[in-house]
């Protein structure tokens, strides 16, 4: 199957061109980064939005002294066998799951660094080198977060702080892009799995606080955030955002609020027989 390819290559080189690579601090010749992009190609529209993601990340690390290995984890198995450019596409014979789809690609690769990732992303130039030097100089700092020029810039982050140590998410932790040492995952075991889209970031973020591991909003760093363009598409099965919304609230509160049994499970009775009644 072929695919149009875009022009967001051309966009990124045209911004590299405005960078001297001479102020980059250098580092290592060449050091590995699995990016493992989760991506639902239901459309020419979506596909493209793939497509867009990986062209900004290859073209992001001109000096190519970082080797991106880019696993796509593609849900639209019709599409089965294309390959995305510059990438290997998978594509699980289980159900979506966030965490699901990304354990999974967390555990077909190897790097040293794992970077997690929606598809719905522009990577600017020297992201992960950024990222990077800042993990090769503090060993303690397990997983970063890079800024997104519009969701962090409404907010007012201080871009004069360079490395932001916290959990809040939105601000430290965004779920949209997060690069981590592949030990980190020894520490914390496998992404919770019951968490398949909303709360994902907050089950990150609290697991890491819980282990005491250091997370790091890197600000030098940045990943543009183009937004959701799946669970709030209004096609979307009821059923299946009520999965994806709502029951994921329901089982976040029993694991990081109120740990009873009881308490869940009366909760989504009461939300299903409202679901069935319409209200």
């Amino acid at each position: 199957m072929d695919l149009p390819r875009s022009s967001a290559e051309k966009a990124i080189a045209r911004q590299i061109a405005s960078i001297n690579p001479d102020k980059i601090a250098a580092g290592p010749a060449v050091r590995d980064v699995d990016v493992i992009i989760l991506s639902y190609g239901k459309d020419d529209a979506s596909r493209q939005m793939t497509l867009d993601a990986i062209d900004s990340l290859i073209a992001s690390e001109p000096d190519r002294s970082i080797g991106f290995h880019v696993l796509i984890v593609e849900s639209n198995k019709a599409l089965y066998p294309f390959q995305y450019p510059n990438a290997k596409t998978i594509y699980p014979s289980s159900s979506f799951g966030y965490h699901r789809f990304m354990n999974i690609g967390i555990r077909q690769t190897s790097s040293r660094y794992v970077c997690m990732c929606n598809n719905d992303l522009v990577f600017h130039p020297f992201w992960a080198t950024a990222i990077l030097r800042e993990m090769e100089q503090d060993p303690t700092l397990m997983s970063a977060s890079p800024r997104c020029t519009v969701f962090h810039g409404q907010r007012g982050i201080d871009l004069s702080k360079k490395v932001q140590v916290g959990y809040e998410n939105g601000v430290h932790v965004t779920g949209w892009c997060i690069l981590a040492r592949r030990a980190l995952f020894a520490i914390i075991g496998p992404l919770d799995e019951h968490f398949e889209f909303w709360y994902c970031d907050d089950d990150y973020r609290n697991t890491l606080k819980k282990h005491g591991i250091k997370h790091a909003l890197i600000t030098g760093a940045v990943v543009d955030h183009l937004g959701s363009r799946t669970i709030d598409h209004p096609t979307a099965a009821a059923k299946q955002r009520w999965r994806l919304t709502t029951w994921q609230r329901l089982y976040y509160e029993f694991k990081w609020e109120h740990g009873n049994w009881a308490i869940y499970a009366l909760k989504a009775i009461k939300y299903e027989a409202k679901r069935w009644l319409g209200r």
